[in-house]
């Protein structure tokens, strides 16, 4: 007697698949929704699928930066204090720093040169742990200030109060020149900053805050021995806009063009490369944080290719964004864009005949 047996499936051919009819009902829904035109194509990048499998999570190669070792080239660039948001704000931000591998410079910590009121707010190595980059910092005017009045010692102080691995010193005219309370320099950034080199043995970044630098500043720059410059490009926030807004409004009309003056993190690169080809060994700066106009992880992944130097990419108002919520939310926000930066390592090479229109 013969026994009529069930069809059964191909060997090694899975017998069903659950998802499959929500998923095929997904792709007749959303196909109109998902197609995308020529002029949304991103014109920097060839996209390679055919050279490699997907990347393992964690995939990223360890990066030595400011004489320690990232596991993900990002930078979360400086933020705030003296508020009980801003304590918490800094805490899963460091939080995230040490779970993921990342640099952090704090916010301006001129509160603390004189009192430690506000120290819980940035006091944040024990949450990022020892082995990652942490970096104070001070406005240029205070740095100005501080060394008039014979009161520099309270700069390495203060480094040592927050067990942070050097200073980031923020150069900031034309936020000052707008701000209502602003501070005047009496100094150009440059002297004083090279008086700081002469007199501290710390590792000292310069920043801007928001208009980044043109060519000839950035050039006299990369020839003192900086452990890094930030960008702070044009296009992330604007410090110098942000004061104008709260200016009575005849000052905004009558500065509003100037305050929008800047350069892009693009152009600053390639300028930095061409003075570091140029200069030799008379380029001293060491490292490069690419920061302002970062929007994600495929412009972070563009800079970094284009750098010649050691480089991360820096985000502050993305950081900022997921940080005032709970950990899960700001932990979930960095690990899609560690994942970013795998995927764009494994499939996408920047295109070397792009012209970027910035």
């Amino acid at each position: 007697m013969t026994t009529e047996q069930p069809d059964l499936p191909p060997k090694g051919v899975p017998d069903n698949d659950p998802t499959a009819v929500d998923r095929k009902k997904d792709h007749i829904e959303m196909a109109f929704k998902s197609r995308v035109e020529a002029g949304e194509l991103d014109a920097r990048f060839y996209y390679e699928p055919m050279l490699t499998a997907h990347p393992k999570p964690g995939s990223l190669r360890p990066l030595p930066f400011l004489g320690k070792t990232l596991r993900t080239p990002v930078w979360v660039s400086s933020m705030t204090g003296g508020t009980a948001l801003a304590r918490k704000i800094n805490r899963l931000l460091a939080r995230a720093c040490g779970e993921f591998g990342m640099g952090m410079g704090l916010g301006s910590c001129r509160q603390l040169l004189y009192s430690d009121e506000f120290l819980p707010d940035f006091d944040v190595r024990d949450e990022m742990g020892a082995d990652l980059p942490l970096y104070a910092n001070l406005g240029i005017a205070q740095v100005e200030k501080l060394l008039k009045q014979k009161e520099g010692d309270r700069i390495p102080a203060l480094l040592q109060k927050l067990r942070a691995d050097g200073l980031f010193i923020h150069v900031n005219p034309l936020q000052e020149a707008m701000q209502p309370e602003g501070d005047m320099f009496e100094r150009p950034p440059l002297e004083v900053i090279e008086e700081v080199l002469q007199l501290f043995d710390c590792k000292v970044i310069v920043k801007e805050v928001g208009q980044g630098f043109g060519p000839e500043s950035l050039k006299a720059l990369l020839q003192l021995p900086l452990a890094g410059i930030e960008f702070a490009a044009a296009g992330g926030t604007n410090f110098a806009r942000l004061e104008l807004l709260r200016s009575d409004p005849v000052k905004q009309m009558i500065f509003e063009k100037i305050a929008t003056v800047g350069h892009s993190a693009v152009d600053m690169l390639a300028w930095a490369n061409q003075y570091k080809a140029e200069l030799g060994t008379a380029c001293r700066t060491e490292h490069l944080i690419l920061s302002g106009g970062v929007r994600d992880f495929l412009d972070g992944y563009y800079l970094l290719q284009k750098s010649t130097y050691p480089a991360v990419y820096g985000q502050a108002s993305g950081f900022l964004k997921h940080a005032q919520g709970d950990y899960d939310e700001l932990r979930s926000f960095v690990q899609a864009q560690v994942r970013g930066l795998e995927l764009a390592h494994a499939f996408l090479r920047v295109r070397n005949d792009f012209r970027s229109e910035q």
